[in-house]
């Protein structure tokens, strides 16, 4: 994996927000970039930005929930480029409304994708990547991996999932002393398109929690990730102290999520029809970028908050694993003196 133009890269999500950003982010170091994606005209103006960049790029129309497409478009990508040195999982797919207001199809949707996309995407890498013992995978996560927010519950649970998924998978390769690397970064709210696409039922329009961050920042830490290969990466201050305040009060986090999460996902727009990228891809190409760049902020986080983000999380860890070994004491020496009076 280098930075000087040799590596290949598969984007998934890539025509698009996130993805998009990172693919050119990849292109800027010259890199060999798979745009995966439904979208086929969004995934033409991807390839010429990344081109324009300084990459090379391969439109690969595909559904990540179909795990057939992903294969044959993986095959595609290491016969045009030559082979596959890292995946990045970025695609997904969210639905706003309360739980008795979605129905079994949405669900299983924002699912296959979120979720079933990222292992479909996994898969395809692994089988590229094991006879040469080499490669990365990132997996695009979020901090709702580990702090579930109301009226977006199908989308939680699957970057919950992806995370179970990423470290049953991240056991199984030390055991077997892979040489194959995986990541997981959890990301803040980002300025990106899909508050303007994603289905919704509520009242007002859509928008991403503030703070927010604007796409290309988001974008260098994750290609930084993928080129040193943490175990997680938290990016940015508002990721880091939703996981960690989860971590020491949950409670606490629940009911501050019930009171200000809920209208923090709004604006004061009233909502209007307009189609949605559930189930087909929406028409138009909005890049990157969202509408909200006004309110977002275009700074990056240092290795040093990152990094001191995990050590603080290991320190929570263990102060709960003290705390919990010392109530388990506790329990115990009343029930051996209740067992000794009753005794007597």
């Amino acid at each position: 994996m280098q930075r000087d133009g040799s590596g290949v890269v598969m984007v998934t999500g890539a025509s698009a927000g996130i993805g998009r950003a990172v693919a050119t982010a990849f292109g800027e170091m010259g890199w060999s970039v798979g745009l995966l994606a439904r979208g086929r005209d969004r995934l033409e103006s991807a390839a010429r930005e990344v081109e324009r960049a300084g990459g090379r790029a391969l439109v690969l129309q595909a559904d990540v929930a179909n795990p057939d497409d992903v294969e044959e478009a993986a095959d595609r990508l290491v016969a045009a480029f030559g082979g596959l040195d890292m995946w990045v999982n970025n695609a997904m797919a969210t639905i706003y409304a309360p739980v008795v207001e979605l129905t079994p199809a949405e669900i299983r949707r924002v699912t296959d994708v979120t979720y079933l996309g990222q292992v479909h995407g996994t898969l395809a890498a692994l089988r590229l990547m094991r006879p040469a013992d080499r490669g990365t995978i990132v997996q695009v996560g979020s901090a709702l991996a580990y702090r579930s927010i109301p009226l977006q519950s199908a989308y939680c649970a699957a970057k919950a999932a992806v995370r179970g998924f990423t470290d049953s998978l991240r056991s199984e390769l030390l055991h077997e002393k892979s040489g194959i690397r995986l990541t997981m970064v959890q990301l803040p709210a980002v300025d990106t398109p899909q508050f303007d696409w994603a289905r919704s039922r509520l009242p007002r329009a859509l928008q991403p929690v503030p703070p927010i961050h604007e796409p290309h920042g988001i974008a260098q830490e994750i290609v930084r990730a993928a080129i040193e290969a943490p175990r997680e990466l938290w990016i940015g201050k508002p990721a880091i102290e939703a996981i960690l305040g989860t971590m020491v009060a949950p409670s606490l986090m629940d009911r501050m999520m019930a009171r200000r999460a809920w209208p923090g996902q709004m604006t004061e727009e009233p909502a209007k029809p307009r189609p949605d990228n559930l189930f087909d891809a929406p028409p138009g190409d909005p890049g990157a970028a969202g509408r909200f760049g006004a309110h977002a902020t275009a700074r990056g986080v240092s290795e040093t908050a990152v990094r001191a983000g995990l050590g603080l999380a290991c320190t929570v860890a263990l102060a709960g694993v003290s705390a919990l070994a010392f109530r388990l004491g506790q329990r115990r020496s009343k029930a051996l003196l209740r067992l000794g009076r009753d005794r007597h």
